[in-house]
């Protein structure tokens, strides 16, 4: 396993020293912002990132249009449900992929939304094409697809998987997403789906305390996901992949909850 960032796209490119400032030679590039999916900033990228020695594990693409992070507006308005976005979302994705193939990620991740539990449900199969297309188009440049844990439970991941069948669908697994969406425990969650789990997000998190809003974020170590046990697992299940840290806030608050997560990964390692 190797300690990483979440890394934002930006300055052309040209945006690797937050990975550095930390001693780390590992990020997700991120970006919501489709306009910056192009091939000569995917070049000043990997350029950069060369010269910075920083590897791009996962190119972390957002798509258009609304996004609610609650249990209200967030069923119709993220990710590849809402059949009203779904068509400009899947080229959004097809045009990271273009982005991840340049700079020499080997796959790109995103939310997928709250895929329907009930597999009758009349929306069901065709959130589960969208999710094939983009897979499929991933997989015609040797690329993968991996879902972002959050709004799905463990099974319901899963099966979307299967259903999909392309064999190049995978799982970022942000474990405090499981447990802030009321979704499933992450410990538990890596016996349904360990096997497809390529990255992790190092982050914390509590449980929903109402039925509207998600659980709290909290700094690694002071949430629920119980690190100590949870990495245990992983090296149980064969995980060999990234840890990337996730702490969504800003400043120097951030940095400094960085720099203390890189310490207590690397003790729980």
């Amino acid at each position: 396993m190797e300690i990483g960032v979440i890394n934002r796209l930006c300055n052309e490119g040209r945006c690797f020293d937050h990975v550095s400032q930390f001693g780390l030679h590992v990020c997700q590039l991120a970006s919501w912002d489709i306009s910056l999916a192009r091939p000569d900033i995917a070049d000043n990228a990997r350029k950069a990132a060369t010269k910075a020695g920083v590897r791009i594990c996962a190119i972390w693409g957002g798509v258009p249009g609304p996004a609610a992070w609650n249990f209200t507006e967030g069923p119709v308005t993220l990710g590849l449900v809402p059949e009203e976005y779904r068509r400009e979302r899947v080229e959004a994705l097809k045009k990271w992929a273009d982005f991840a193939e340049r700079v020499g990620a080997p796959a790109v991740i995103t939310h997928c939304g709250f895929i329907p539990e009930n597999m009758t449900d009349a929306a069901y199969p065709g959130v589960v094409d969208a999710i094939k297309e983009v897979a499929e188009y991933c997989g015609e440049k040797g690329l993968e697809f991996w879902f972002e844990t959050g709004q799905e439970t463990p099974v319901v991941l899963l099966r979307a998987i299967e259903r999909a069948g392309t064999g190049n669908l995978g799982i970022n697994l942000d474990p405090a997403n499981l447990l802030m969406y009321g979704k499933g425990n992450p410990i538990d969650a890596l016996f349904v789906f360990g096997r497809y789990v390529r990255n992790i997000h190092a982050k914390d998190g509590l449980c929903p305390t109402d039925g509207e809003n998600l659980g709290k974020e909290v700094p690694v170590g002071e949430g629920m996901v119980r690190y100590p046990e949870f990495m245990a697992r992983l090296k149980e299940v064969g995980f060999d992949g990234e840890l990337i840290i996730e702490r969504e806030i800003s400043g120097d608050e951030q940095i400094r909850d960085i720099r203390k997560t890189v310490t207590l990964l690397e003790s729980w390692m």
